[in-house]
């Protein structure tokens, strides 16, 4: 070989050997950072923790809806939960033939109208929601469609599974699950809590009774052309509310809450004169502070006139009335001659012991304030005596009767099931978590409360109460008819008509209300629509329903204390 040939091939050799070298040095720089980025990535992932701040502007930037909690009664029966069901959306900038597509889409969806759809194709938003809660053929049918620019959410929508039995008690949420009325707005964030939402809200409302109450109403209301009605019924010892109705009513599922002011909560919001079932403080009161015992008698022989007005009794007797006789044929004169005895400062002081002069402490916003007189001189004292001149809510009077028959004890009126809500190991609402709670309170003697309660007896065997017997169960209760107000006077042709019972009375486990608005008389009732017409055969028939449901057995009728003082016959 040539010398210059071995010179060109050295030449050669030595620029690839450069090559080679600097490929691997390359490679290796590359080997030298992807290691470092790795180091780096598994030492940020796994040894440094995420600032706090950061990760709340993460939660911020993407929110997690929580679902709200389930609502049952007290024995856990459903009564408020949440379903998954997805909305159809729109981006109209991906939408090519708005019209077409509005066609399309009102064929599938026919409860909406093409020219609505079409709008909403051609907004210059870009997001619009064209319906909420899609049924499972809906969504197959639009998206069969093919189009890009239909969108879907899945979302939570509120359901009520007893439908229109509770709505007044639940209240409702509108379409974003936000609450509006009831218990659902009461407890809203104890029930959108997210560290509870797997934890039930127990309700003291027993379902059974529930159905029973709201099904005599209905028949009731019905049968007597009435506008309206409602009903409770409240363990007496406890002050827990086991069923409250009120109609007209509403579908939760339907509606975001009442349409009309015909659909209150007349349980709740409705403030009414009740009538003569405020007797029944007046005696309690009477016999309380010893201004009168079982052998007063006063005078009822004929009308009286206070301030201008005249007072008359509906069941005249026409002659002196021992204290039983003017409760049992509730006597207007002769209970506004026992409230003249107590006067007024210790009346006025007694009602509000009563809590009659505030609103209750129950768990809706919505509970209604008692509508008093504006001042409380001799006229105020005679009419509130028998219910008339004082408005408060059909709960108020319950709540009332409950302590007058319990022993004098006097609890707040609650929606919660209170063996759980008081216990810890349950992680469902206490009252504290959202206003305190008003302490039980000891209203009359144990001794007065055993002495109302035969009182109450007596007004159903004798009485204007006597249509609420029923076989086997010893009964109590008072009958009540006012008229109503209106227009700051009052229609004689608009009554209240209501009844209160305590079941059994002897020893009292429930009391148990109803009330009839603008009932109707009819012929089976001679054309009469008061309260011992209307309201007691109501109240009868919930307690033949209900006592063997809560397993209180009949009993043989017993002697009736008190019969003696009288006089049983010519009785209405």
């Amino acid at each position: 070989m040539k010398p210059i040939d071995l010179q060109v091939e050295g030449t050669k050799q030595g620029a690839i050997e450069i090559a080679r070298n600097r490929m691997i040095i390359l490679m290796a720089l590359f080997t030298i950072g992807f290691l470092t980025v790795a180091v780096k990535l598994i030492s940020v992932g796994v040894f440094q923790a995420i600032p706090e701040d950061s990760n709340s502007r993460s939660v911020n930037q993407n929110p997690v809806i929580m679902a709200r909690a389930d609502i049952v009664d007290r024995n856990g029966i459903i009564v408020a939960t949440n379903l998954k069901t997805p909305s159809l959306g729109v981006n109209p900038y991906k939408i090519n033939d708005p019209q077409l597509l509005s066609y399309k889409i009102a064929e599938v969806l026919p409860s909406l109208k093409q020219e609505a759809i079409f709008k909403k194709l051609t907004s210059n938003r870009r997001h619009v929601w064209i319906k909420r809660t899609l049924t499972p053929k809906q969504m197959f049918e639009i998206n069969r469609l093919g189009e890009p620019g239909l969108v879907f959410s899945a979302a939570e929508k509120r359901v009520y599974p007893q439908g229109r039995l509770l709505s007044h008690v639940l209240g409702s949420v509108d379409i974003d699950n936000k609450a509006r009325t009831g218990v659902e707005a009461f407890f809203n964030d104890r029930l959108t809590d997210p560290m509870r939402s797997e934890d039930p809200l127990y309700l003291s409302i027993d379902m059974r009774l529930q159905y029973i109450l709201n099904q005599e109403l209905s028949d009731f209301k019905e049968k007597f052309s009435a506008k309206g009605a409602a009903g409770i019924i409240l363990d007496a010892n406890s002050g827990e509310i086991l069923a409250l109705s009120s109609l007209p009513d509403f579908d939760p599922n339907e509606t975001a809450g009442p349409q009309n002011t015909g659909q209150l909560n007349r349980a709740l919001q409705g403030v009414y004169e009740l009538g003569s079932g405020f007797k029944t403080f007046t005696l309690a009161l009477g016999l309380d502070s010893k201004v009168i015992n079982l052998s007063s008698r006063y005078d009822a022989t004929k009308s009286v006139r206070v301030s201008g007005f005249t007072i008359h009794d509906d069941h005249a007797k026409n002659r002196w009335l021992s204290v039983p006789e003017i409760f049992v044929y509730s006597s207007n004169i002769g209970t506004l001659k026992i409230a003249q005895d107590i006067g007024i400062e210790h009346q006025k002081e007694f009602f509000q012991k009563l809590g009659l002069f505030r609103k209750t402490d129950v768990e809706v916003y919505e509970a209604a304030s008692p509508l008093l007189p504006l001042q409380w001189g001799p006229t105020e004292l005679v009419t509130t005596s028998y219910g008339h001149g004082i408005a408060v809510t059909p709960l108020h009077l319950v709540n009332g009767v409950a302590a007058i028959v319990n022993g004098g004890r006097l609890n707040p009126a609650t929606l919660l099931r209170k063996d759980i809500a008081q216990d810890e190991s349950f992680s469902t609402v206490r009252y504290s978590d959202q206003v305190p709670r008003s302490q039980e309170v000891q209203v009359i003697s144990p001794k007065t409360s055993e002495i109302m309660r035969n009182l109450l007896q007596l007004v159903v065997e004798y009485g204007t109460g006597k249509n609420a017997k029923v076989d086997g169960y010893s009964i109590g209760g008072k009958t009540g008819t006012a008229i109503k107000a209106v227009g700051g006077g009052y229609n004689d042709h608009s009554v209240i008509s209501s009844f209160v019972s305590v079941f059994p009375v002897d020893h009292p486990k429930y009391v148990i209300f109803a009330m009839l608005d603008e009932p109707q008389g009819i012929k089976e009732t001679f054309n009469m629509a008061s309260g011992g017409w209307t309201a007691a055969p109501l109240v009868g028939n919930i307690i033949r329903r209900i006592g063997p449901l809560l397993g209180i057995a009949p009993v043989n009728k017993k002697k009736i204390i008190y019969e003696d003082l009288i006089l049983v016959y010519g009785l209405e």
